[in-house]
């Protein structure tokens, strides 16, 4: 099956879409400008998948410095207050640009919402455990949800994500995403937007930017997974399963 579905939304090609419009932590990173032209699909959920989000060299840093989280899990990101005291490598060069306010704006505007930069929550993961993939929507306080994904290459049958049309059938998909380089994923949040994977255990990098409901939530939520991954690194090391 092709890596996207018919009704996945067109993209104007590399080459073919207007110049980065101004200069910011995002320009030359990301392809601000195919995403505000692209024009997501409504039916049965706001969605969109667009190739090329960010370029091969932009996807080899990034992927180059990612780090990696040898008991799975979401781990949060930097803030934009850490990006911007620090010195940037591959990977937080892609984060500053994601987390910059004209990214949400672009965001924002392609999906006809009022989305605040201060209720973004990033999270990265490496690794991708058997478990992972059921079938779910996500939950009420997120609104819009976007996968950036970070892999140079996938020939596994599992971990290739599926937007679907039902709660109980992984196979009744709309689209099915290889997770290479470059590519973007987005939905609205909804009580329908199922989605899901079949298993893979292994390498899977993906950045997660899931606009909140409020800058309150996103802190707890960041909060959250801060504290499981902190619990996660734990049992690994009293496991022997941990860093050496």
């Amino acid at each position: 099956m092709p890596a996207l579905s018919p009704s996945a939304p067109s993209v104007p090609p590399a080459g073919m879409v207007p110049p980065f419009a101004t200069a910011s932590r995002a320009d030359g990173v990301l392809n601000l400008a195919g995403l505000r032209a692209a024009v997501p699909a409504q039916a049965p959920f706001p969605h969109m998948v667009m190739t090329g989000f960010i370029g091969p060299d932009v996807a080899a840093a990034a992927r180059r410095d990612f780090p990696d989280s040898p008991h799975g899990g979401l781990v949060p990101a930097p803030s934009r207050a850490e990006l911007e005291r620090g010195d940037l490598d591959g990977f937080t060069r892609l984060l500053a640009a994601l987390t910059a306010p004209e990214t949400t704006q672009a965001f924002a505007g392609t999906f006809n919402l009022d989305l605040d930069p201060e209720a973004l929550m990033v999270t990265v993961r490496s690794r991708c455990v058997p478990k992972d993939g059921r079938i779910h929507t996500d939950s009420v306080t997120k609104r819009l949800t976007a996968l950036l994904y970070l892999n140079e290459e996938w020939t596994a049958p599992g971990g290739r994500l599926r937007l679907l049309r039902t709660a109980d059938d992984m196979d009744d998909m709309l689209a099915e995403v290889l997770p290479v380089d470059g590519t973007l994923v987005v939905f609205r949040r909804t009580d329908n937007s199922f989605h899901g994977h079949k298993p893979h255990d292994g390498e899977r990098r993906y950045i997660m930017l899931n606009w909140m409901v409020d800058a309150g939530t996103a802190r707890r939520e960041t909060l959250r997974h801060g504290v499981t991954a902190g619990l996660k690194r734990l049992g690994s090391a009293f496991s022997g399963k941990g860093d050496k």
